[in-house]
Parts: C-alpha cells; sequence; structure tokens
C-alpha cells in the first residue's frame, strides 16, 4: 500500500450483472418525452435508460412504468430525481423534485404510481403513500428501513462482506460494531456472540432495535446512539470486547482507529469503500502494533472503479 503496509490482496469476489438493488434515478421532461436514467459522463445530460446490465431486473423494469406514469406530471424542463431500494416488500421510493407536496400534488402521484410495486414513496419530507413497511433481510432477521437508509448496493456483495466479517470475528464472545447502521452485521454476528451496535443514525438504530425485539435465537444485542467522528470510543470502553467491527462512510475512522490502535482489542474487521483512507487507517492500527491480514476485495460497482474491502488485523501476540 501507498501507506507503507505490507498486505495480502486475495482474488475479488466479483458480484453476477443485474445485481444492483439501489439507484439514484436522474429525470428530465424534454420535448420528446420524459428522460429516466443516469447523467453521461462529465455532463449533465441525462440518458434515457432502456437497456441496462447492472440492475436488478426488477428494478430496471420499474424504470418503464415512472417513465409512462410521471410523464403527464411533469412539464418540460423540469428536472428530478429519485431515489429507489428494491426491498423485500416492494420499492422504497424517495422523490427529490418540488420543494412542496400540496394536496393535489400528493393525490395525483398516488394515483399514478399505485400499480407499479412501490411499499413507499417520499417527497419534500412527507411521505406520499405506502402500500407496504419497507422491509429487508440482514442475517435472516427482518428490518424495517426507515426513509433514507444506508444498504448495501447489492444482496450478493452484501452477503459476502458479512461472511468476511464472521470469519475474521471467528470465536469472538463478544463484538463491538461501529458504525452498526441497520444491523448489516450486527444480526448475522448475533447468532454467535454479544453484540453492541453504535451508530449515529437515530432512526436506523431504533430499526435494527425493533429487529432484534421480533426475532429469536440471537445473542443480546444492545445499541448506542453516538457520532464517532466527535466522540469514538475511549480505549476504556473498546478493551472488554473481544473483536470490533467497523464499516465507516467514505472518510474512513481516523478518530476512532486511533483509539483502537492504542487498546488491548485482540481482532478488528475493518470494511471499507475507500481503499485510500483503508490505506491510511490500516497504517495507523499497524503502527500501534495490529499486524495486517489479507485484504478481501467485493467488488458489488460493475464497471466502475468503485470497491468494497474487507480487511483483517491482529494484535501482536494474540
Amino acid at each position: 500500500m501507498k501507506a507503507g503496509v505490507t498486505a495480502e490482496v486475495l482474488a475479488p469476489v466479483i458480484v453476477p450483472p443485474r445485481s444492483r438493488r439501489r439507484a439514484a434515478f436522474k429525470i428530465k421532461s424534454l420535448a420528446d418525452g420524459l428522460h429516466i436514467g443516469f447523467h453521461a459522463a462529465k455532463s449533465h445530460t441525462v440518458i434515457d435508460m432502456h437497456h441496462c446490465d447492472v440492475l436488478t431486473p426488477g428494478l430496471f423494469a420499474l424504470v418503464a412504468g415512472l417513465r409512462q406514469k410521471l410523464e403527464p406530471l411533469f412539464g418540460v424542463g423540469e428536472m428530478a430525481e429519485l431515489h429507489v431500494t428494491e426491498s423485500d416488500t416492494g420499492f422504497d421510493c424517495a422523490l427529490r423534485w418540488r420543494s412542496s407536496l400540496p394536496p393535489a400534488l400528493a393525490a395525483a402521484l398516488s394515483t399514478n404510481l399505485a400499480d407499479l410495486g412501490i411499499a413507499r414513496l417520499t417527497m419534500a419530507g412527507e411521505r406520499v403513500f405506502e402500500t407496504a413497511v419497507p422491509r429487508v433481510t440482514l442475517g435472516g432477521v427482518s428490518v424495517m428501513l426507515p426513509p433514507g437508509p444506508f444498504l448495501q448496493s447489492t444482496a450478493q456483495g452484501e452477503a459476502a462482506l458479512q461472511a468476511q466479517v464472521l470469519k475474521i470475528t471467528g470465536k469472538a464472545k463478544t463484538v463491538c460494531d461501529l458504525f452498526a447502521g441497520l444491523g448489516t452485521f450486527a444480526l448475522p454476528l448475533a447468532k454467535k456472540a454479544r453484540v453492541h451496535a453504535v451508530e449515529q443514525d437515530a432512526a436506523a438504530l431504533e430499526a435494527l432495535a425493533a429487529a432484534v425485539r421480533g426475532a429469536t435465537g440471537l445473542k443480546p444485542i444492545t445499541t448506542e446512539r453516538r457520532d464517532l467522528f466527535k466522540l469514538p470510543l475511549t480505549v476504556v470502553e473498546l478493551n472488554p470486547y473481544d473483536a470490533v467491527v467497523l464499516d465507516p462512510p467514505r472518510a474512513g475512522a481516523e478518530a476512532q482507529v486511533r483509539a483502537l490502535a492504542k487498546s488491548r482489542v485482540p481482532v478488528i474487521a475493518y470494511v471499507s469503500c475507500d481503499a485510500a483512507t483503508f490505506a491510511r487507517d490500516a497504517a495507523l492500527l499497524a503502527a500501534g502494533g495490529y499486524r495486517p491480514g489479507p485484504v478481501s476485495p467485493i467488488d458489488q460497482f460493475l464497471w466502475s472503479s468503485h470497491i468494497e474491502l474487507v480487511g483483517s488485523f491482529k494484535r501482536a501476540g494474540t
């Protein structure tokens, strides 16, 4: 690594085509009709999507329905953005269009989009309609999706990440899951270990706690709302755990890693979506006495430069 840390890089796990379950569609109304797709490279031109080898078949099929049903509601020149997640119970959609949601528009959206398999539609911070609670399955547990949640882009990539984290944490009896989100790792880990899940997003933590209350066969999961950038767990708080899992955003977790580097935690599983910040944080852990193990790349962003990484770090002497 450029950061001066040497680690074995394993063969990448590559998800299959047509597996991406999340997308942010660009929408623009032109004289020849409504265009829905993505921006062209280095441009604000919306490429109207009529073929895609990345999205799930269900998500791709939704686009054709949206194009037909939304076109009567848009004036020529209007632009919008639609964030969609394909959940177990239907599509969870957040429309970024107008700054307000008058009753007439809410009614028109509800009528026009009612038969497209959309479980929930929100706009301008309001719920337009909800026909079913959007839910996903994490570690065999059904979890309710709050609006705007973070979720791995593909189910296959998520499973590969979970498998690597479970392998790294091994027989740990107590695990601290940092940047825990909805419980992507906390829930499968809880099949064999007590887990403390730390996350800043209150809605995500409540969804995780509700899922735990309705689940069976899990070890205890406790939750804590905390901004780990401003208030990372201290060495004293970290030391009781057999393992730590962290899955920070693209900026990495420098403040938290500096505390981890001084701790006695035997093993760390680090999930990253940015190679540069992962290398920076890996160097901090290595300087603190942790031995880097193999790094597993997980490619769930087909035909792009983005990749997920899972690295293991073991305290020297363990």
